[in-house]
């Protein structure tokens, strides 16, 4: 069975969506990648609330009084909550439905600033064994949440100085003047692990960036623009899929331009590439919003469209014929005409796999070229 991707969807509050912003211009699709990864990381998750947890319970059952008692309530109601949330988003990204990212972003920050309470208040209490139990766990904490939400810096920073802040501030309210050296070491460990997620999230986006890119070379004729051989080959297999699962029925017109060497040969290379891109262009103008168009080889196109039936497909053919026979301004002493051939098959109806569909639709347009060419001609049962 195939695997389903996970669809986070961005926040909508005006704090929460300026938190979880990774950087300028980045495109959307990172984005919603990013944010997934503060869903994942499920073991630093769950770890990170069983140790806050068991030093709260710990630290309140050694100083059973109301600030502790009250962080233990606080501990326990926001990691309920965070795991309910969590658990509800990931079932909702499965569906495609809203995943309350608004909530869960602010629930995180209230766990951070409950371990950054529990900190405060155990340097208050004097208790200095209940004190460096409190500031080690919130110092691990750091780590964990750099690593899990450095997709989202500035939610991590924001973290970050709830957790570890109240560290310096409690400081402050001791008698030990030693103490006050964490004036200086907490700022600094605030900045410095701050300034790590912001460069583990440059890192990340790049490498996205370039991940996109190759891929997107992969797919891509470097001529035209269109799709090449591989990106046709990963659209027929989605439109050969969802066609099976009971959808409408999908029209793969396949276009042999006619004439082409004659143009190619006399003119060069160079006008015939701009014939190509012209050719390429008219395409894209015609087909519908929801189709795709490729190139696959040196004068041949192929057109996938959705929710055509036979004689929309006919129609649509015809007038990919008389656009492409239109006259072509090739920089030459006068245009150029050339002519086009399409040989169509239906999904699922003539092939129920890639290979005999296109093996289908190339016989379809041997057919149109036999007959005459300039024509269509339809895919044999």
């Amino acid at each position: 069975m195939e695997k389903k991707d996970r669809i986070y969807s961005l926040p909508t509050w005006r704090m929460t969506k300026w938190l979880v912003k990774p950087g300028r211009n980045v495109p959307a699709d990172i984005q919603v990648a990013l944010l997934g990864g503060l869903f994942g990381s499920l073991p630093i998750f769950f770890g990170g609330i069983i140790n806050t947890l068991m030093v709260a319970a710990l630290i309140t059952f050694r100083r059973p009084e109301p600030p502790f008692l009250l962080w233990l309530a606080l501990e326990t109601l926001v990691c309920a909550s965070r795991i309910v949330v969590l658990i509800s988003a990931r079932r909702a990204a499965l569906a495609g439905k809203p995943t309350h990212t608004d909530l869960y972003v602010v629930l995180a920050l209230c766990w951070a600033l409950s371990v950054g309470y529990g900190t405060f208040i155990s340097l208050l209490s004097g208790d200095w064994i209940a004190a460096t139990l409190a500031c080690l766990s919130a110092a691990s904490m750091v780590g964990g949440i750099c690593v899990r939400n450095f997709g989202a810096p500035r939610l991590s920073a924001a973290m970050v100085a709830l957790s570890i802040g109240p560290c310096a501030l409690g400081a402050l309210f001791t008698h030990e003047s030693i103490l006050w050296l964490v004036l200086v070491q907490v700022p600094l460990y605030m900045t410095s692990m701050s300034m790590a997620s912001y460069r583990l999230n440059d890192m990340l986006v790049s490498t996205m960036l370039a991940r996109r890119e190759n891929e997107l070379h992969a797919r891509q004729d470097s001529l035209t623009g269109l799709l090449n051989r591989h990106g046709l080959f990963g659209a027929l297999d989605t439109a050969v899929r969802n066609a099976g699962h009971g959808h409408a029925e999908y029209a793969v017109l396949y276009l042999d331009l006619d004439g082409f060497k004659a143009v190619n040969d006399p003119y060069g290379h160079a006008a015939g590439d701009t014939l190509l891109t012209q050719v390429s262009a008219r395409l894209v103008a015609l087909k519908p919003a929801d189709a795709v168009a490729a190139r696959i080889g040196g004068d041949e196109f192929v057109l996938l469209a959705g929710r055509l039936s036979e004689a929309e497909a006919r129609e649509l053919g015809e007038r990919i014929i008389a656009s492409v026979s239109l006259p072509y301004d090739l920089d030459q002493d006068k245009p150029v005409s050339i002519g086009g051939s399409v040989g169509i098959a239906l999904i699922p109806r003539h092939g129920a796999d890639r290979a005999s569909v296109l093996h289908a639709a190339d016989q379809a347009l041997y057919l149109a070229k036999s007959a005459g060419k300039s024509r269509t001609a339809m895919a044999q049962p």
